[in-house]
């Protein structure tokens, strides 16, 4: 397919790649942690007990124990409240070891499935809003560095819950939240646990092991029957399974050396570490902000959707629900983040434009990239039912993502043109091919038909052997959808712009399909990005 003059945008793209070898060839293990986003909220809203609630972190076990079967090269995970660190195996190059892609995949199939399997824990509980998450990566320069990183993640789980449980039964026995926080205020794990005991006969240690120790997974080879001989016997084999353990000490020499999987994929604890300071493995996570007063574009795209859309059965060359489902999904990001100013999608991806000021989460592409990701997802699985009532989701969905920062006006709306030229190119050659693969052809064929013909040849294929006129088919399709928010009160039907219909008011999120290549549109339309 021929490239347009816009092509030079992609120059901006930076690669981050999470170092594969440093001093003496060893590799840097990649770990992936996230964390709810605005759990607190969440929590109180869908009546999450506490300090604990079983069923939520059982959720939570489930979703871990999904990434881990999704993705092969996640050896071990751990995890407690709304939080879980994913580790990967030492000689990994899954996504290229970029860290943008990884962190963002992992997150949004972790919200996908979060709400996939809600109802499985919640049966008589509404999931009153969409989750999200956010995510980072660490780059654990030697086993020992992810050691002292597992040592703090579980020095942390254990301080936390020693305090929330002190915190809540105080609140519980009529205390105010300030009365509560003042009297634990500067108290140590000794008084805790006495208080605990004296006041209201808790015996910490015997708590359950998931709210004190948190909750570990790890690949084993069990031994599954995986069919039955023509006798009715069952067939086994050894496969490698995530299995869920708790363990007072995870990051112990004892505990992480009896397992080979873990050992032989991460590497040896050569002796056990006490308390671990957090600046020290804070200074391994692999970070990045983004530069001040920059147009910063984060783009999802979806991931295998070619295998997605195929098993979903959708519509070729153009599901016209698949893409109001996008877009439904867009707007809901547009919504939730106000730094958001402008979307634009097209087939399994969306670029989001946020303003040159914006100082969402400081600037830190991560966050970023992974509560955008992840919101969509989450939703995409929520509204699923909205446009396709009678078609079951058969698995979880996921995007990844990335940030690119465009420092003037004019390369910004390069970019934006450069999305919209390939959604063109891309549909017109869609178009005909799907065309000639009803008609009869193979997709070799069609292929090797449609090789090396231009725009005017394959309008006249389709006008002569189809009797389409491209430029009459839906704009959704040719256009692609631009997501922003109405300057005026503006007609809309399901939030598409329309004549004649209700109207929305001044700042509402809208759909519209439109030529945002013509500058003439940036013109009539100064506020979405206001770039003066």
């Amino acid at each position: 397919m021929a490239n347009s003059k816009y092509e030079y945008v992609k120059s901006f793209e930076l690669e981050d790649e999470v170092m594969l070898l440093i001093q003496l060839n060893l590799p840097n293990l990649i770990l992936v942690r996230i964390d709810g986003r605005d759990f607190s909220r969440f929590s109180q809203v869908h009546e999450f007990e506490k300090p604990n609630d079983e069923a939520a972190l059982n959720l939570l076990n489930s979703c871990s124990a999904a990434v881990l079967e999704e993705f092969p090269d996640i050896i071990f995970a751990y995890g407690y409240s709304d939080e879980y660190s994913f580790v990967f195996k030492k000689t990994s190059r899954f996504y290229q070891r970029r860290a943008s892609k990884i962190l963002s995949l992992v997150a949004s199939f972790f919200a996908a499935v979060y709400v996939t399997k809600w109802k499985e824990f919640f049966p008589q509980r509404k999931l009153e809003y969409t989750p999200s998450f956010t995510s980072k990566v660490v780059s654990c320069a030697s086993p020992e560095v992810l050691q002292a990183y597992l040592a703090w993640r579980q020095q942390d789980c254990h301080a936390n819950n020693q305090y929330e449980t002190c915190f809540w039964m105080l609140v519980k026995s009529g205390m105010t939240i300030s009365e509560a926080q003042e009297l634990l205020k500067d108290t140590q794990k000794q008084q805790k646990n006495e208080l605990l005991f004296h006041k209201f006969g808790i015996n910490y240690k015997t708590l359950p092991e998931l709210f004190r120790q948190g909750s570990c997974l790890f690949k084993k080879k069990v031994e599954e029957t995986v069919k039955h001989d023509e006798n009715g016997n069952p067939v086994k084999r050894l496969r490698r399974k995530a299995v869920l353990v708790h363990s007072e000490n995870i990051a112990a020499r004892s505990f992480w050396n009896e397992h080979p999987s873990l050992y032989n994929d991460l590497g040896h604890f050569s002796k056990d570490i006490g308390r671990v300071e957090p600046d020290f493995v804070r200074s391994f996570q692999f970070e990045n902000k983004l530069l001040p007063l920059t147009w910063v574009v984060v783009r999802i795209d979806g991931s295998h959707f070619h295998r997605f859309s195929d098993v979903h059965e959708f519509e070729k060359p153009n599901d016209e629900q698949a893409l109001k489902l996008m877009n439904s999904c867009a707007v809901a990001v547009l919504q939730e983040f106000e730094d958001i100013h402008f979307g634009y999608g097209v087939s399994d991806e969306y670029s989001f434009v946020l303003k040159r000021e914006s100082e969402l989460y400081q600037r830190q592409s991560s966050k970023i990239i992974s509560a955008i990701a992840s919101l969509f997802t989450s939703t995409y699985v929520i509204k699923w039912g909205d446009f396709f009532p009678r078609k079951e989701l058969k698995y979880p969905p996921s995007f990844d993502g990335r940030a690119v920062c465009y420092p003037t006006y004019k390369i910004l709306l390069d970019y934006l043109a450069w999305r919209q030229v390939d959604c063109h190119i891309n549909n017109q050659y869609n178009t005909c091919f799907w065309m000639l693969v009803k008609s009869g052809k193979t997709k070799t064929q069609s292929q090797d038909y449609l090789k090396g013909t231009q725009t005017r040849e394959k309008n006249e294929l389709l006008s002569s052997q189809f009797g389409i006129e491209y430029n009459t088919l839906p704009l959704i399709f040719r256009m692609g959808s631009s997501v922003l928010r109405s300057k005026e009160a503006v007609a809309v039907e399901n939030g598409v712009v329309v004549s004649g219909k209700k109207l929305k008011r001044e700042g509402e999120v809208v759909v519209d399909h439109c030529n945002i290549i013509e500058r003439g549109f940036w013109e009539e339309h100064p506020h979405i990005l206001s770039y003066s």
